[in-house]
């Protein structure tokens, strides 16, 4: 079923199956709200939030039944409603909404307290917009402007080549602040009419297949590694949507040796989520979504047509927009191909940044800078090696001293952008013609160092 919002979405599922498990999850024990009982709770908490007054709020999600009703209820009550990370630095919060416009929050009320100077005079124009950010550095980070209907659509997109049934209970894992999370691991099973579990975040990783019992699982390749080496995939599992980042072949044959149905998903925030995924034995093979167009630039470059789900643009960012969004084709930075099939092939990326396995993308001008600095050498580069960055370095020396160089400011980086190694080349790094790093091939030669 197709639907053109949160509410026709809600309101469709409770009419036909009220009693249908919406949402499952743990609140001192094993909870469940039906389709009804969401939508109730929605209409409640949306006529409150009319009576508040506002038109911006800031979400600090975290994945609970509470911030799942108060995403729809703030759609169905005409704001304009913020996505935001709450592990995020407060000082990065705080800019965020002030760059947003956010007039009010929800979220623990400790971090609320701490945020509210940051809580402007809100918007006019901002009825029904989410704004997602693209994951990476502060610096490089834009609202991207979706709408309840684009991620709507998106989740439809989604569900026509990868269908679930109310039988099915979908594990929710991922951040609800990021669209992949939100549309994959919500709105997917939400639009199927099947029940959700939300799970109880990165402690109970371990536990959350056993307690829940799902049937489908959303994961970005961290997680996918995570759960194979300790075998936590329950047996009624049967299908795992791996997405958000590159993800090693081994690792999908390991999920498929398993007897798992493994698919591969490729979007972006600014097309609300996916708009090709892998239906077939080869989970890189993937086949376009029904309301999609995707075609090549000559060199390569996926363009995408997306009329359905497309973003409306970058979030008081006009420029940032006219340079990917043109005549309504997203001009994606990622290069591809078709197969003989007529399935789409990732084969690199255009722009200058990396996506590690956590789906976060690291912005490598700026990532690179830090260690120019810190090392005082400008022939360098960061590569993806095994899915991990590691550090490709030019001009003779040990490889050892350098990682102790580098040691204060990898203290200073979250984990996941800590580098995996440094390499150490006697050769120029390789460049096109007007002097830009040419990133697949020194890739390519790192894996045989």
């Amino acid at each position: 079923m197709r639907f053109d919002s949160f509410s026709h979405m809600l309101r469709y599922r409770a009419e036909r199956a009220p009693s249908h498990p919406a949402l499952v999850y743990d609140e001192g024990g094993r909870r469940e709200l039906s389709y009804s009982a969401l939508e109730s709770a929605v209409e409640e908490r949306a006529g409150a939030l009319r009576r508040d007054g506002g038109s911006c709020i800031g979400i600090l999600a975290d994945g609970s039944a509470a911030c799942v009703i108060e995403i729809f209820a703030a759609a169905r009550a005409g704001l304009q409603t913020v996505m935001l990370d709450a592990a995020l630095p407060e000082e990065t919060l705080k800019a965020l909404l002030r760059y947003t416009d956010a007039d009010r929050l929800w979220g623990d009320a400790d971090l609320c307290a701490e945020l509210k100077d940051a809580l402007t005079g809100g918007v006019k124009d901002g009825a029904g917009k989410l704004l997602f950010f693209t994951s990476g550095t502060t610096e490089a980070s834009k609202a991207v402007v979706l709408t309840d209907h684009s991620l709507c659509q998106s989740a439809w997109n989604g569900g026509e080549k990868l269908p679930l049934t109310p039988e099915d209970t979908l594990l929710c894992l991922l951040p609800l602040g990021h669209v992949f999370g939100f549309v994959c691991g919500l709105l997917w099973g939400l639009s199927c009419g099947a029940a959700v579990a939300l799970g109880r975040g990165a402690r109970h990783y371990a536990d959350d297949c056993d307690f829940y019992r799902p049937t489908a699982v959303s994961v970005v390749p961290l997680l996918l590694d995570f759960f194979l080496r300790r075998g936590l995939f329950n047996p009624e599992l049967r299908l795992v949507l791996v997405g958000a980042g590159d993800c090693p072949q081994a690792l999908l044959a390991a999920a498929a040796a398993k007897g798992l149905r493994v698919s591969f998903g490729y979007g972006l925030t600014e097309t609300s989520s996916g708009v090709a995924i892998s239906v077939s034995d080869d989970p890189f093979a993937m086949e376009v979504c029904p309301d999609d167009r995707i075609t090549l630039a000559e060199d390569g470059e996926i363009l995408i047509e997306a009329p359905t789900c497309m973003m409306q643009g970058y979030y008081k960012r006009p420029e940032d927009t006219a340079a990917v969004l043109r005549g309504g084709v997203l001009y994606s930075g990622d290069l591809g191909r078709f197969d003989e099939d007529g399935r789409l092939r990732i084969t690199g990326r255009k722009k200058d940044m990396l996506v590690l396995p956590d789906g976060t993308k690291l912005f490598l001008p700026e990532y690179e800078g830090e260690i120019m600095r810190a090392l005082g050498h400008q022939e360098l580069a960061v590569v993806l090696k095994n899915a991990r960055p590691v550090l490709v370095w030019s001009g003779g020396g040990d490889a050892k001293e350098l990682e102790k160089r580098l040691r204060p400011l990898m203290a200073s980086q979250p984990r996941g952008r800590q580098l995996a190694g440094v390499y150490v080349v006697n050769h120029p790094l390789p460049r096109t013609a007007t002097g830009k790093i040419k990133r697949w091939e020194l890739q390519q030669e790192t894996e045989t160092l």
